[in-house]
């Protein structure tokens, strides 16, 4: 059983990854549904809860059917870092998770994210502190170094768990790499191998299947992964996964129905928690994921980025249903 402080996942726990303008209560909602074990918010600035800005704020909602659920935020000055864990403290989350790992340059950039592999002592420092400043479990989302000639993540992960984080999870690219080339999960194989780690260990990087999953599991050893990319447009693939690591078999590839249903509840969601004009205009990335392979959708897929009345949106959809009605899509 993978345990993070009292909260236990599961023997091998399928993780929601925490992205920017994705994982908002609309989008985890549907993964929850199809079997996330653990989901994360976007990832929020500790200045702007400092600051308390609007939009830092709205990132701080979450609810009961969502648990467990951990808040993630990102800062490079102690005392904001403090005061917003306390912020954070305050919502209730299962956890609070800080984000060592984000690569765009106007966070890396000003010491924040991914910048603090350029400085260790600070990043060790900064978490001490949080950990200190909560009495929730604190974890810690990061990539392998700055760029090659700096991996330095298995002295990471102990100096970490050292000052109190209960699990850390490992984007198996630097900070260069930005999300190009592949993921190398050799070095967070090395991390779970070290004897003198005994914190959950998750892995994070390129797996887009059940196969690829089970594969990674069996070759380095995570307690568990976590999936970004690949659920945009497909948060079945909780369910498949954690399906083909326990029977070896594969589910059927959603349906059209399946699909629109699923982009439906999404649109309702985002209405729901963001306003009709912020709702439409943010659904718009999610669209081709959710219809991507089907033929000549093209011509639809336009109307669904452009159309601002949600009764139209809802038109093209029940159109996209009875179009493509009784057709498979491809993973």
């Amino acid at each position: 059983m993978v345990k993070i402080g009292d909260i236990e996942l599961g023997d091998f726990p399928v993780l929601l990854a925490p992205m920017e303008d994705v994982s908002d209560p609309p989008f985890r909602r549907l993964c929850k549904e199809q079997g996330a074990d653990l989901m994360y918010t976007e990832f929020i600035s500790a200045d702007g809860l400092v600051h308390e800005a609007v939009k830092s704020f709205k990132k701080l909602e979450i609810f009961d059917y969502e648990r467990p659920i951990g808040i993630q935020y990102f800062g490079g000055q102690l005392d904001s870092m403090i005061e917003a864990a306390e912020i954070i403290e305050e919502k209730n989350p299962d956890l609070i998770d800080i984000n060592f790992g984000c690569p765009v340059a106007k966070v890396a950039c000003r010491m924040a994210g991914a910048g603090l592999l350029r400085d260790i002592p600070l990043m060790v420092k900064l978490t001490e502190a949080v950990v200190k400043s909560t009495k929730k479990p604190v974890t810690v989302k990061t990539r392998l170094g700055w760029d090659n000639s700096s991996i330095n993540i298995v002295e990471v992960a102990e100096r970490l768990q050292d000052v109190g984080i209960s699990a850390l999870t490992i984007h198996g690219r630097t900070r260069v790499q930005m999300y190009k080339g592949e993921a190398d999960w050799s070095w967070i194989a090395r991390v779970k191998e070290n004897p003198r780690l005994h914190i959950p260990v998750f892995g994070n990087g390129d797996i887009d299947s059940p196969q690829r999953a089970k594969e990674y599991k069996e070759r380095f050893g995570t307690d568990g992964i976590m999936i970004g990319r690949a659920s945009i447009g497909y948060p079945w693939i909780f369910k498949e996964i954690k399906h083909y690591l326990s029977t070896g078999e594969l589910l059927p590839t959603p349906t059209v129905a399946e699909r629109v249903r699923a982009a439906r509840q999404h649109l309702l969601d985002s209405l729901d928690w963001k306003g009709t004009k912020l709702g439409v205009l943010e659904m718009r990335r999610h669209y081709a994921p959710y219809f991507r392979d089907l033929p000549n959708i093209k011509p639809y897929r336009m109307r669904l980025v452009t159309e601002m009345e949600p009764e139209v949106l809802h038109q093209v959809l029940d159109e996209i249903e009875t179009e493509y009605s009784g057709m498979e899509l491809a993973v």
